[in-house]
């Protein structure tokens, strides 16, 4: 039995690997253009790209839309800290993203009305949160809250997530319910090109609702990681009686 002879993109894929993986190509390196590359293998432009996607797919290359294909940095791990009243998501190291926020005023339609449990149209705000680890997309988050609850002004960038998420706090009720849905899915192509992620590669997706005492729906958030280095942790606390029963 003959065997699968490997495809020209996956031999082209294994040679630039190895070039990275000993210093050959540096980290946060541009990769020569891919008529270059197409070039220098001596293949379509087609089949260069399906090598690069490869490596896009193994987190090894990002690229850049109108820069061009880099050595992807190694980036610190993120963490999730659900469970509470105010959840959070930091570094291990509580090293400070960079934070760049984008406001829009929108009206609640299907999906997101289902969310926020608002009839169609009701007026929300909506914050686009990208986070960043040096140059490189770190993780994305759309926060949506009633327009009434919205913050008069939030800063357009943040040294952190965390003082994003203060920052709405600060008009938000007491809270009595928070749910969050974890789950691992495909990224969207825009959560794909936004992140510079492949399309096969997971992201870790975190749906956030928060109530108050009459069951409002104050914020809804949809937090969305590259699968790579993200992790969510959820901590429960259990009480005691002076007998060591559990309440």
């Amino acid at each position: 039995m003959t065997g699968l002879v490997p495809s020209r993109h996956h031999d082209i894929a294994d040679d630039l690997r190895q070039q990275i993986r000993t210093g050959r190509v540096q980290l946060g390196e541009r990769l020569p253009s891919e008529a270059v590359l197409a070039e220098r293998y001596a293949v379509s432009t087609v089949t260069l790209r399906h090598a690069l996607a490869v490596l896009q797919g193994e987190g090894l290359v990002e690229k850049i839309h109108g820069k061009g294909n880099f050595v992807r940095r190694p980036l610190r791990r993120i963490t999730y800290r659900g469970g509470g009243a105010m959840p959070d998501v930091h570094t291990p190291a509580d090293v400070a993203l960079s934070v760049t926020i984008r406001t829009a005023k929108i009206r609640a339609r299907g999906h997101l009305a289902a969310l926020m449990n608002v009839p169609a149209r009701s007026p929300l705000t909506e914050f686009v949160c990208l986070s960043r680890d040096g140059g490189s997309p770190h993780s994305l988050a759309r926060i949506y809250v009633p327009r009434d609850l919205a913050p008069a002004s939030v800063p357009e960038e943040s040294s952190s997530y965390v003082g994003v998420v203060a920052n709405l706090a600060e008009m938000r009720p007491p809270l009595a319910d928070v749910r969050e849905k974890v789950s691992v899915r495909l990224p969207t192509q825009e959560e794909a090109a936004v992140l510079r992620i492949g399309s096969a590669w997971a992201v870790l997706a975190i749906t956030r609702v928060m109530s108050d005492a009459a069951g409002r729906v104050v914020e809804a958030a949809l937090l969305v990681f590259p699968g790579d280095h993200a992790e969510a942790v959820f901590t429960t606390h259990h009480q005691f009686d002076q007998r060591g029963t559990e309440e």
